[in-house]
Parts: C-alpha cells; sequence; structure tokens
C-alpha cells in the first residue's frame, strides 16, 4: 500500500504546477508581445526612413529647382534688362542654393555649379561679364523675356519675404524689374517704329511710338518710365512734323544716335546717378 502524501504537501505540489503552468503562459504571452512589440518597432523606424528619405529627395528637389530659375534667369535674360545688382543678386540666390545641396551630400554636380556661380561673381565684380543684347523684333521674344521678367519679380519678392533681402533692396529691385517688364513691350514697339521710319511709313511710326509710350507709362512713379515716355513723345512731335512738312527733322547720324539712348536706356551711368530707386 502506497504512503499516503499528506495533504499539505498535495497542495503545495498543485500550487506548484499551477505557478509552473501560469509562469510558461506567461513566457509566451511576453514572447508574443515582444514579436509584437518588436515588429512594431521595425516597421515604424522604416516608416521614418522613408519620409526622411522623401523629405529629402523633396528638398534636394527644391534645391534643385531654385538653382535651376535663377540660372536660367541670369543665363537666358539679355543683356539690356540686367543690371549689375540683379546679376549679384541672381548669382548669390545661386550660390546660396549651391552651400544647401552640398550639405545634402548629392549626386548632382555642385561643386562645378559653385565654381562657375563664383567665376561669374567676379566677371560681374570686374566688370568682364557678357550679357549679349537682343533686338526684341517679335510678340514671341516680347512675351518669353516677359515671363523671365516675372520669374525674376517673384524671386525678389520671395527672397524679401524669407529675409535674404532688406527691404530697401527688395523695394529697388522690384521698381526695377517692373519697368523693365513693361519695357519689354515698349521695346517691341520701337523696334516696330523705326522699321516703319526706314519704310516713310510715318503715321505707322507715329502710332507705335504711342503704344509704346503707352506701355511704359504704365510703370507709374517710376521716374524712368516718366523720361522715357517725354522722349517718345518728343519722336512722335518729330514725326508729325517731318509728316506735315514731306522733311526729315533728323539726319541718319542723329537718329542712329537716339537709337542707342534707348537700346542702352537701362544702363545710362548719368542718369543712373540722378535716379532715386528707393522713392
Amino acid at each position: 500500500m502506497a504512503p499516503k502524501v499528506p495533504i499539505l504537501s498535495r497542495t503545495r505540489m498543485i500550487i506548484r504546477e499551477r505557478v509552473r503552468r501560469f509562469m510558461n503562459t506567461v513566457t509566451i504571452v511576453l514572447l508574443l508581445l515582444a514579436v509584437v512589440v518588436i515588429s512594431i518597432i521595425i516597421v515604424v523606424f522604416s516608416q521614418m526612413r522613408e519620409r526622411a528619405r522623401i523629405e529629402r529627395a523633396r528638398r534636394v528637389t527644391s534645391l534643385e529647382d531654385a538653382y535651376n530659375r535663377a540660372f536660367r534667369i541670369y543665363d537666358e535674360l539679355p543683356g539690356q534688362y540686367l543690371t549689375r545688382d540683379i546679376k549679384l543678386l541672381l548669382l548669390h540666390r545661386m550660390e546660396e542654393v549651391c552651400q544647401h545641396l552640398q550639405q545634402e551630400r548629392t549626386e548632382l554636380p555642385v561643386k562645378n555649379w559653385l565654381a562657375q556661380v563664383n567665376e561669374n561673381k567676379q566677371k560681374v565684380l570686374d566688370g568682364t561679364d557678357e550679357h549679349p543684347k537682343v533686338i526684341i523684333d517679335s510678340p514671341e521674344k516680347s512675351n518669353y523675356i516677359k515671363e523671365l521678367l516675372q520669374n525674376l519679380f517673384k524671386l525678389v519678392e520671395s527672397l524679401h519675404k524669407s529675409g535674404k533681402i532688406d527691404a530697401a533692396t527688395a523695394k529697388s529691385n522690384l521698381r526695377h524689374v517692373l519697368f523693365t517688364i513693361h519695357k519689354t513691350h515698349a521695346d517691341l514697339f520701337v523696334f516696330q517704329a523705326r522699321d516703319h521710319v526706314r519704310q516713310g511709313q510715318l503715321r505707322k511710326a507715329i502710332h507705335s511710338y504711342h503704344l509704346a509710350a503707352t506701355e511704359i507709362g504704365k510703370s507709374q512713379g517710376n521716374e524712368m518710365a516718366a523720361r522715357a515716355v517725354a522722349n517718345f513723345k518728343e519722336r512722335i512731335r518729330e514725326l508729325e512734323q517731318e509728316l506735315a512738312s514731306g522733311q526729315k527733322t533728323r539726319t541718319a547720324e542723329q537718329q542712329g544716335r537716339l537709337d542707342k539712348e534707348w537700346d542702352t536706356f537701362l544702363h545710362d551711368d548719368d542718369w543712373k546717378k540722378k535716379a532715386d530707386y528707393d522713392h
């Protein structure tokens, strides 16, 4: 006959067995919970890395677009619309963007871009940079240049809003760009007027000069615009006198000098000294 196990001992054995089973269950649950937690951590970490990758790609794309916009304006805008200050502003913007791109460690040829920017900046400072002047002889050219100038206007505005240029600099450049936007259409009308004069079509020339004066007169409060309008009106009076008398009021040499004055209007040093862009 088997010895009887004391009741107390049996109770302890039962408790230990239940505890063992409970611990096994807890261990399994904890292991499962750990697997779930680790899986969640891996998913979250992967999502964070993906978001960081997407955000970095977005920053790089935005910076590349900013560089290309500034470079396009600097490279494609005809020389008669670019002042020294505008050139330096565009080059400084390109330089700033290149520095941000270097921090992103992209595969873009940023070093080459930066080297070209520094070279162009030195040329501007030395006065040896060359931007060819373009004759505005078609509406397509006029509209294309106007688009570039509008992009320049938006760029100056954004630089001011972001605090990269002060209010005085922004106002000066915005006034200049707004004037040149109107000047693009005026240039086309002046080209047409000159062509009409060469063909002896004085009435058409007078009409084209009126259109030029109207277009440039849209820059209200701008002293350069007022000066241009006065010159157009003077030329209109001369053509009207010539039309009435049948005799030319100016020699070809005098007219050539007047044409050159308009073509170099934005780069007239004597006028620049008189003009106050901060009004």
